[in-house]
């Protein structure tokens, strides 16, 4: 969606969108309702839609991307352009600047002027989206990919200038002011773990600027626009996002970003435009939502305020508007009651044929850094009757604050049916959207399955399907401590650099799905639980890993031998393990740990000293620190149910630990995992270390 520019200053702008039918609406408000310039017909989903047009000049110009065709249109809809780009995956992103045409499909970059093919890019990872520098004050052609890898790649030509490291992976970039800020060199970019951040794209390296991290845990960031709707004469940043939340960005004086505003709705934000399209002389916001909402947030003053002894009545136009939405809502109603009785009708006839009706889910399943928790968040177009969650691997489900859905659980026969999870959420109405989050077990892998309803006739359902891979809760890092004490394993054998390649996939998230150009490639990788880390590198006939986890290395060892078995191919693999490495892990689990029991055995006073101070009348007999868990009772109680089988999952790491330590020197130490969870279950950090020493 963008809006058309104005006639003359603080003139009412046209709205123009586009639709996953492939139709191009242009629309203006005329006394509070939708009028329509033009309209085209059907045709592939529209991907991207940007405004061009002669530089220095007002870019009303209408570009599509659909499919691999770009279409233009002039504002009164007149198609003048169609041109086929030949490309042999759909176009995912888009930027034009004059007569430049910079496309991005999944992995491949292209540069057109004039419809005439420039310059090529074959990325490493998916690209998810493309800007270019302005031409008209940076006199150099500078475009930039956003990454999935965590990386902004700055080109010059076909090839790759520099990189630039960003901290989550990159969904949007936007030129900062709408024109590269005062330099014309910045650069905003969103992440789709909810960060922003604003850097300087010089001609030999890049300045970083600022960031705002994801503090509040609110969702990626899907869309973002430049425009003064404070009103001071500074350019606000306005940001849309995947869970609803609308905010508005304001700089301070040394220009660093300060939130001012925030509005949530009940769907993703799909874009945001900053402008002045419903009444003259007063700005808004204007956002598309998923399921095909337009919604404006206006300045225009909502209230009004009277004297004592006044009468305040609604103005002629407030009145009109309300009895034209009742009387619409009534002839929707009536249609919903006509069609109703028609489905009723055809449904009992004798030779009526049922067809399933299609939905499209927006679905995004992404591991969060700060918890360790994957977030599941399922939207459909139309409201979600029900989703059941399957899994065939032990994963814990987590609360979360948004989720207004009610959940039960189906008992699970894990041992006959590969069943350990089976629960089914039933939405409220109205609800399009659920997000759900679970925990996972590194080294248990297989499948989760998520079967969406939504409330529509005839009963109809879509499976999704997500992997849950064997070291699920790492994470893509873009450099690693070299001091720690590392244990390596080795592969070596007669496979190929795809081959291996396809397995480091199958073993660990964000590994792009093509092997990268190249004889070999080193990926680094971050336990988001333990903060371990683990540096991969490989190449045909050979796979070196290295980690200060000895579990890592053990769980990576089973699932790789097991994969070339598959296969029927030969691996010859050594490993060498470094005894420090396991105190280093157990030092990088005893905070936590400690942090778990004491958060448990402060939730078992709570009641106890409750009843002590209803028996007492009061707290005052209480030493400090009881005082305090009292008065901190609900926040630690609500942190104890958010950390379901949390001292579980940590017994369970050490346990591992133990088992994998003597695994690798070829003894069974099994029979002594019970003397382990003793010295658990009395915790002291020296006790455990001077067990696994002695063991």
């Amino acid at each position: 969606m963008k809006l058309l520019p104005a006639a003359r200053h603080r003139a009412t702008q046209k709205v123009v969108i586009g639709d996953h039918d492939g139709v191009v609406v242009c629309f203006g408000m005329k006394k509070g309702e939708a009028v329509a310039v033009f309209k085209t017909l059907r045709g592939r989903t529209v991907a991207r839609l940007e405004l061009g047009g002669v530089l220095n000049t007002p870019q009303e110009k209408i570009f599509i991307a659909a499919g691999s065709e770009i279409r233009g249109f002039t504002k009164r809809g007149k198609q003048f352009l169609s041109f086929e780009t030949n490309l042999t995956e759909s176009i995912k992103a888009m930027h034009v600047s004059g007569a430049d045409l910079f496309l991005s499909a999944s992995y491949i970059y292209s540069h057109y002027c004039d419809c005439k093919d420039q310059h090529y890019y074959l990325s490493g990872d998916r690209i998810n989206d493309v800007v270019c520098l302005p031409v008209e004050r940076v006199s150099r052609v500078t475009p930039v990919l956003a990454c999935q890898d965590r990386l902004l790649r700055v080109l010059q030509g076909s090839d790759v200038l520099y990189e630039v490291e960003v901290p989550g992976p990159p969904a949007v970039l936007a030129l900062h002011h709408g024109d590269g800020g005062d330099s014309g060199e910045d650069l905003l970019f969103g992440t789709s773990d909810g960060r922003l951040g604003l850097t300087q794209i010089t001609a030999s390296k890049p300045v970083h600027k600022w960031e705002i991290r994801n503090e509040k845990k609110r969702g990626g960031v899907l869309c973002v626009d430049s425009f003064d709707i404070v009103g001071d004469g500074v350019k606000d940043l306005l940001v849309g996002r995947d869970d609803g939340m609308v905010e508005v960005y304001t700089f301070d004086g040394a220009n660093q970003p300060v939130l001012r505003f925030e509005q949530a709705l009940s769907e993703s934000v799909t874009s945001i435009q900053g402008g002045c399209v419903g009444k003259d002389g007063y700005d808004e916001i204007v956002v598309s939502t998923y399921s095909g909402w337009v919604s404006g947030l206006t300045t225009e003053p909502a209230h009004r305020e009277g004297g004592p002894g006044e009468e305040l009545r609604l103005s002629q136009e407030m009145q009109s508007k309300i009895s034209s939405l009742r009387s619409e809502l009534e002839q929707l109603q009536l249609k919903v009651l006509q069609e109703r009785g028609k489905y009723q009708q055809s449904s009992q006839s004798s030779n009526a044929k049922s067809a399933v009706p299609s939905f499209s889910i927006n679905d995004k399943f992404t591991l969060n850094k700060d918890d360790a928790s994957y977030s599941l968040i399922l939207e459909v177009q139309t409201a979600i009757d029900n989703v059941l969650i399957q899994s065939d691997v032990p994963i814990d489900l987590l609360d979360v604050d948004k989720n207004s859905a009610v959940v039960s659980f189906s008992s699970c026969d894990s041992e006959s049916s590969d069943n350990f999870l089976l629960a089914t959420y039933r939405c409220q109405a109205n609800t399009t959207r659920l997000e759900l989050k679970v925990r996972s077990i590194e080294g248990q892998y297989g499948t989760l399955q998520a079967y969406v309803t939504p409330r529509i006739q005839p009963k109809t359902c879509q499976v999704r399907q997500y992997l849950v891979k064997p070291l699920s809760l790492h994470q893509r890092a873009h450099c690693i401590d070299p001091d720690r004490p590392v244990n390596t394993l080795t592969l070596t054998g007669q496979f190929s650099f795809a081959e291996v390649h396809s397995w480091v996939a199958f073993c660990l998230p964000e590994v792009p799905e093509k092997p990268p150009a190249g004889e070999g490639v080193t990926f680094y990788f971050q336990n988001t639980f333990l903060d371990t880390q683990l540096e991969s590198t490989y190449r045909k006939g050979e796979g070196v890993f290295k980690s200060d986890n000895i579990s890592t290395i053990s769980i990576l060892k089973d699932v790789l031998s097991k994969e070339a078995t598959k296969k029927k191919i030969n691996l010859n693999i050594s490993y060498e393990i470094n005894e420090v490495s396991v105190k280093h892990t157990l030092e990088l689990i005893h905070p936590k740990l400690e942090y778990q029991l004491l958060l448990a055995k402060k939730v078992q006073l709570i009641d106890a000293l409750k009843e002590l101070q209803v028996h007492e009348g009061n707290t005052s007999f209480l030493i400090p620190e009881y005082r305090r868990i009292l008065e901190e009772a609900d926040h630690l109680q609500e942190e104890y149910k958010k950390q379901p089988a949390h001292l579980e999952r940590l017994y369970g790491m050490i346990t591992d630990l133990f088992i994998d330590k003597f695994k690798f020197k070829g003894t069974n130490v099994k029979t002594k995992v019970p003397l382990l969870l003793e010295i658990l279950d009395s915790y002291d950090q020296n006790a455990l270390i001077a067990f696994f020493d002695a063991a």
